[in-house]
């Protein structure tokens, strides 16, 4: 995929100019609240992870970038360069950040999830994301800045910036691993249970609204998917290594997490 090719140091140059830009002019979107204290940072794990100096491991809310190579696996394409920009932003902030923790304060791995801010109150998922360093993502209940985060990815994908200079997004039927996605493709059929939503695209793949979720999407818009394209994005999960692949379903499975993670294809 051309999506595997690296920015070159003047395309590099033009991202961040570009994103200052996009910076000055979305600020007041992503204000860091009054009183923030400032923590001091450790290191700069990846693109969206941080360990403070006082141990604790911090992800970085509302932003995924690529993975750094691990157990034989090679770096995902802009994963270095996602981390070396994180950790030049650390740097240009004196190592300290202001951190804002989400609601909910953890994840499964024990990480603290929070929003960081430098120390002129820039918040610096959105600095990732209009760089084109990194997908926009939202898992309730921490989903406060979503508009502000998708606007400063709309503006990197637009102007065709890091990861968007050749596009990721992937054809439905074009998915083999498990894994962080955006995809696209047509719905062929929606359904609701006692499982949650259900919404088929294409014989492919499945998307799926939680019944804890369902409450936070709007279901006749759901219904109303039947026969257009939509773009998703989240984590695929396949199906047939759990052994619960029934004949005739999906082998991969995508869970909605937030609204903003579904769009109708424009």
């Amino acid at each position: 995929m051309g999506f595997s090719s690296l920015l070159k140091k003047a395309s590099l140059a033009g991202a961040f100019f570009v994103s200052a830009i996009w910076l000055s002019a979305a600020h007041a979107f992503c204000l860091a609240p009054a009183g923030l204290s400032t923590v001091a940072v450790q290191r700069v794990v990846d693109g969206d992870t941080v360990r403070l100096s006082d141990g604790r491991s911090v992800r970085m809310v509302g932003l995924n970038t690529p993975e750094l190579g691990k157990q034989g696996r090679s770096d995902e394409p802009f994963a270095v360069m996602a981390r070396k920009r994180l950790e030049t932003l650390v740097a240009d902030s004196g190592g300290r950040v202001g951190l804002l923790p989400g609601k909910q304060a953890k994840d499964h791995y024990g990480r603290t999830l929070a929003h960081l801010y430098s120390v002129s109150g820039s918040n610096l998922e959105a600095q990732m994301l209009a760089d084109g360093l990194g997908f926009q993502v939202a898992v309730a209940p921490n989903v406060d800045l979503v508009a502000c985060q998708q606007a400063a990815e709309r503006s990197a994908r637009q102007a065709g910036l890091g990861i968007w200079r050749h596009s990721p997004v992937l054809k439905a039927e074009q998915i083999e691993r498990s894994g962080f996605a955006v995809v696209s493709g047509r719905v062929s059929k929606v359904q609701r249970n006692r499982g949650g939503i259900w919404i088929e695209l294409q014989d492919s793949l499945v998307l799926r609204v939680a019944p804890n979720l369902v409450g936070q999407f709007d279901n006749a818009r759901l219904q109303a998917l039947k026969g257009k394209q939509i773009e998703a994005r989240g984590w695929v999960v396949d199906r047939s290594r759990r052994g619960g692949l029934q004949s005739g379903q999906s082998r991969w499975l995508l869970p909605l997490t937030d609204p903003s993670m579904l769009q109708i294809s424009r």
